[in-house]
């Protein structure tokens, strides 16, 4: 995560935690004009509509005193889904097993989209099994990665 998205974290995080929820992730882009901030929650019980915005008007109200984001921007508290975005080592450990889709800042071997099945954690590597290879990537390597639901 980039310092903003720590420095947001740290703000919203205890708020999210005090209502009960697990702080998922968050996300800040911006496409032409527009600047969207997604914070994604989590909880045993799954999460409901009045959940999302419950979150959204606490959140809503620190970030409104704190204004730690310059310009025009909307909120969205929402559930990771089942296509979950994963963010840090926690959350890959919790899906061993699991497939997965990811994509690298860069090439490996050639290659930056890899999907396959998360095999483990070693260190601060995530071992990836594609078909019959076995790849050890580092944490730092992955620009981003999302399950891939199986039914």
């Amino acid at each position: 995560m980039s310092k903003q998205h720590d420095a947001l974290a740290e703000l919203i995080e205890p708020a999210i935690d005090s209502l009960g929820f697990e702080l998922w992730g968050i996300e800040f882009f911006t496409q032409g004009k527009h600047s969207k901030l997604r914070v994604f929650i989590e909880s045993e019980a799954g999460i409901s509509l009045e959940d999302c915005e419950q979150v959204s008007r606490q959140v809503s109200s620190i970030l409104d005193v704190e204004d730690p984001i310059t310009g025009e921007y909307t909120l969205e508290v929402s559930s990771p889904g089942l296509d979950r975005r994963l963010f840090n080592l926690a959350h890959f450990q919790r899906f061993t097993g699991s497939k997965v889709s990811l994509k690298l800042n860069a090439p490996f071997e050639g290659k930056r989209k890899f999907v396959g099945r998360i095999n483990g954690i070693e260190e601060d590597d995530i071992v990836l099994q594609v078909d019959e290879h076995e790849y050890l990537l580092p944490i730092t390597s992955i620009e981003k990665a999302n399950i891939v639901p199986e039914f």
